[in-house]
């Protein structure tokens, strides 16, 4: 019997299923060596190419999410800081959330791995599916505040209240600008009850309202961020520790001899 190889290929590729030449070798040869019937063989060509295409997408939604790093369930240590609600995280891992949808609010001091819960439940909305994009406040004033620039800004905001997953990183860092109080207020409002939101902030939960200059504006804001949203508190040590000091070596300076000028 003939080749049918050099046949195949180019429509195999004008049907857009050139993914299949990747394993179709292999799995010729296996369908030989089990004696598959041909609708065994068909099948796992098949197979092969919606895994291919599924991890095309991953793939594609993961560059869109814009971590930092890989930032997971799997390598997030829950035995540093013992009262870490663990339970709590595991069950938003399953996505639930998403699919009330409901916003997630992390508080906690300074290293104690909010942006790596939020981004870890970016991973698994990921898997799951869902587009997400990962942002800090800071970035997202930026954008917006860009966007009005150039005319563009109603069409970023609706790409904003279109993702499944936002993940607002460093709420509260720094005040709010009055623009940017305004931008924030706009895409909380749009996405309130439509999607799904994870803010993250070092300030503790009754202190959110202090970023807000308008404070009319920041209520009407939080009250839409607060409602049914689940709530995390990570509190304890930080990861982010400093190397130990060499053998000897005194925590603190001595205080100069010399007086200033």
């Amino acid at each position: 019997m003939n080749n049918p190889m050099p046949q195949l290929e180019p429509m195999l590729k004008q049907l857009r299923l050139s993914g299949i030449l990747d394993s179709l070798e292999s799995r010729n040869r296996q369908a030989i060596d089990d004696k598959m019937a041909f609708t065994e063989f068909l099948a796992l060509l098949v197979q092969d190419e919606v895994a291919r295409r599924d991890q095309k997408r991953y793939a594609q939604r993961y560059r869109r999410a814009n971590f930092r790093g890989e930032k997971t369930i799997e390598n997030f240590d829950f035995s540093f800081n013992p009262h870490v609600n663990q339970g709590l995280i595991k069950d938003l891992a399953t996505c639930a959330y998403i699919k009330e949808p409901a916003n997630v609010l992390i508080a906690g001091p300074c290293g104690t791995g909010k942006s790596h819960v939020a981004q870890a439940l970016g991973h698994c909305a990921l898997r799951k599916g869902y587009e997400v994009q990962f942002i800090t406040l800071a970035q997202l004033g930026a954008q917006l505040l860009a966007a009005r620039g150039t005319g563009s800004y109603d069409k970023k905001l609706a790409q904003l209240i279109s993702i499944d997953l936002l993940i607002i990183d460093d709420f509260g860092l720094k005040p709010l600008e009055p623009r940017h109080a305004e931008d924030l207020h706009d895409l909380v409002s749009e996405r309130y009850e439509q999607r799904a939101t994870i803010v993250t902030s070092n300030l503790d939960f009754p202190e959110w309202g202090e970023a807000f200059g308008n404070k009319l504006l920041g209520s009407a804001t939080l009250d839409r961020l607060r409602h049914g949203a689940h709530r995390v508190i990570l509190d304890g040590e930080s990861f982010r520790s400093p190397r130990p000091l060499p053998d000897g070596a005194k925590e603190r300076l001595k205080p100069s001899s010399k007086q200033p000028k």
